[in-house]
């Protein structure tokens, strides 16, 4: 049985799966797609919203600034690492199936369902985030509030302080939840369903508009930077600096998603290193003129005041006119709309693989005859986040998307060595450069971040493991098409 878990599933084998009638998807992206999809995913959330959080938790302060450079170093040698394994294992895996080709099923089905962490779990917050920002808009707008009681789950209601008798009750019990949230992920899910081609016209569109409201945002804040503002630069020192990395990498997930798109890529041996590595450079530039706008703009410690909404907060605090503040509370909520789509995306696509792979029921992998898309998977991620959406707290869902999303780095990194050594000749259409350096620093650097998350996401991860080690054992292993001829008696 211990030999099972740990048996891998080739390459090869991987790739002649998915091309089974039946479980095959439509290909059709190129590089452009893929890149835009890359940004779709990453700018979002991440600016919109945690990087008024990054800068106050831990005092990093201006200094924020570093701590972008620091995650992005950590991404950029994970990203080489995800192209590398992309252009040579094109499916709709992602980390799951590189895992599977070289640790193993039990490694691939905890990476795959941790996987679940950093897309459901991650797109949890980001629906969290767009409500906040959506109703931002409606009343910069046109002056209309939605009632807290439609848009806040019930512990932030009370948390805060609100009334409890301003909501409805049924049965003695008061209606709290976030409408809106629910309502931008089922929209999404319904278009995701109908095919790949317009969803990805649909993110170009998005990623236009909110490329050029941060623009509009930059332009803004170094009209009114103050350079008293950045003193003292790094309040926090080099701890602060540290948990504001840990703190801001929700900003950079997404990247990864590019390559949950591979098996629908036209050229992924080209398009997939294009995607990944040429989103991650143009966020990573965006971010930094983003935060040295913010935090030249405004005392940092003022965003405690209205740390979920910083860059409207950074306007307020210089009186801007209100059409500017509108503009950009409308590209938050595109920006959010955007990650929302690719992470929607990404998901259903992790458990087609899975399915697939007979490690959940065969009913996931089924593709629609009309749309080739993984429709019952799409669906039934659409009403888990949802649901989730409706009640749960943004920040204890991000910081375990954070961690979550670590460990699948790590996981992706090592896989890199580990097919070097055990498959050296196979031909790799892209090859991360500096031999073992780059997996090995890009370990280091994912470690050093989930040692500046607190405890408790530490404990909440590790029980999301276990659950997921029990669904394995109980189902998973028995059903694995790995194992299909062989019995828990081996």
């Amino acid at each position: 049985m211990v030999s099972n878990l740990f048996k891998i599933k080739s390459v090869d084998k991987l790739l002649s799966e998915s091309d089974e009638k039946g479980h095959k998807l439509d290909k059709a992206l190129g590089a452009f797609d893929v890149t835009m999809i890359g940004i779709g995913a990453i700018i979002g959330a991440g600016i919109f919203a945690m990087v008024g959080e990054a800068a106050v938790k831990g005092n990093a302060g201006p200094s924020l600034i570093i701590s972008f450079i620091i995650t992005a170093i950590a991404c950029g040698f994970t990203a080489l690492c995800y192209a590398e394994l992309a252009a040579m294992v094109p499916i709709s895996g992602s980390a799951y199936a590189y895992s599977y080709a070289t640790m193993g099923e039990l490694v691939a089905w905890i990476i795959g369902w941790d996987l679940i962490i950093e897309y459901a779990i991650g797109n949890v917050a980001v629906a969290i985030s767009w409500s906040g920002y959506f109703n931002d808009f409606l009343n910069n707008a046109f002056g209309v509030n939605i009632p807290l009681w439609l848009r806040l789950d019930y512990r932030t209601f009370v948390q805060k302080g609100f009334d409890l008798a301003a909501a409805p009750h049924v049965f003695g019990i008061p209606m709290i939840f976030n409408l809106p949230a629910v309502l931008i992920v089922m929209s999404l899910t319904a278009l995701l369903v109908v095919g790949i081609r317009k969803t990805s016209r649909f993110n170009d569109f998005l990623v236009l508009i909110k490329l050029a409201v941060l623009a509009i945002f930059v332009g803004v804040g170094f009209y009114y930077f103050d350079i008293k503002n950045w003193t003292p630069f790094a309040p926090g020192g080099w701890k602060g600096i540290q948990v504001g990395a840990a703190t801001i990498f929700f900003a950079y997930i997404g990247f990864d998603a590019v390559s949950t798109v591979a098996e629908e890529t036209k050229d992924p041996k080209r398009d997939m290193p294009l995607g990944i590595i040429g989103s991650l450079v143009i966020c990573t530039i965006v971010y930094i003129l983003v935060t040295v706008a913010l935090t030249g703009m405004m005392p940092f410690l003022e965003l405690k005041n209205k740390i979920a909404e910083p860059l409207i907060a950074g306007l307020d605090y210089n009186h801007v006119s209100r059409w500017i503040i509108v503009i950009v509370a409308l590209g938050s909520v595109v920006a959010h709309t955007a990650v929302l789509l690719v992470f929607q995306m990404g998901q259903p696509r992790i458990f087609f693989s899975m399915s697939r792979d007979g490690l959940l029921p065969k009913i996931f992998a089924r593709v629609h005859p009309k749309f080739k898309t993984p429709y019952i998977t799409t669906i039934w991620t659409g009403i888990f986040v949802a649901v989730l959406a409706a009640f749960c707290n943004i920040d204890e869902m991000a910081n375990l998307c954070n961690v979550g999303t670590l460990f699948a780095f790590v996981l992706v990194c090592m896989g890199v060595i580990v097919l070097r050594i055990k498959d050296p000749g196979r031909t790799r259409p892209f090859k991360a450069p500096g031999g073992f350096l780059t997996p090995v620093m890009g370990i280091l650097f994912c470690v050093y971040l989930m040692m500046g998350l607190d405890r408790v996401t530490w404990f909440r991860f590790v029980g999301w493991l276990i659950i997921g080690l029990i669904i394995y054992f109980m189902y998973g292993y028995r059903h694995s098409r790995l194992n299909e001829n062989k019995t828990l008696s081996n």
